[in-house]
């Protein structure tokens, strides 16, 4: 079964804008697929469209065999991270993960567990009580990353998740990026960073 195939997949705003045409698309599963394209061209459109935040204006979409239209059986095998993260200010990245946790009904000793862990590995843990409005922007990303996979999903998307980073921090992700996609976990990679897709992806849309 493909982690993500669409068909004839159309998106138009007020009738006249066309931005995304009839895209057909075949994902395997435990792949790393870039998805390039410069600014403008419907890349974020195209990922509220795989992951049930936008409805097609006509064609289909299915992730790990459910269709997007269904979002409560779609959102235990997705993760997304967008370009712009959903992170409270007033929150510190330990609190947001937990937070995170409980809309995602994992068991608290679960979630505790994984968020000690990523805390470590993203090296968050001395700054995890601090509040996320005096991160930097990689560590906001950092915690974004996190809370896009604390609950092991099938199929990440990941929205230009390198952008505006310093290069250690996009080293990070990098990193990550390939070691989820080992363990099994599908990656969509949007962006229009060339050397980012050359380091980690298997295959290429553009």
């Amino acid at each position: 079964m493909a982690a993500i195939e669409t068909s004839g997949l159309t998106k138009r705003f007020g009738g006249s804008v066309l931005a995304v045409d009839g895209l057909d698309l075949t994902v395997a599963e435990g792949e790393i697929f870039g998805f390039l394209g410069p600014n403008g061209a419907g890349k974020t459109t195209t990922m509220r469209l795989l992951t049930g935040l936008s409805q097609p204006s006509s064609g289909s979409v299915r992730v790990c065999g459910v269709d997007v239209a269904d979002r409560r059986a779609l959102a235990p095998h997705v993760g997304y991270l967008p370009e712009t993260p959903p992170l409270y200010d007033e929150f510190s990245a330990r609190e947001q993960l937990g937070y995170v946790a409980d809309l995602r009904d994992i068991p608290q000793d679960t979630a505790r567990t994984r968020i000690e862990e990523y805390l470590e590995r993203f090296d968050l843990a001395a700054d995890a009580d601090k509040r996320i409005d005096a991160y930097s922007k990689g560590m906001q990303q950092k915690t974004a990353f996190i809370q896009s996979v604390l609950h092991d999903p099938d199929v990440l998307f990941l929205d230009e998740p390198t952008s505006g980073l310093d290069p250690r921090a996009a080293r990070t992700i990098r990193e990550s990026i390939t070691d989820f996609a080992e363990m099994g976990m599908t990656v969509f990679l949007s962006t229009h960073i060339l050397p980012v897709v050359e380091a980690v992806a298997d295959e290429v849309g553009v």
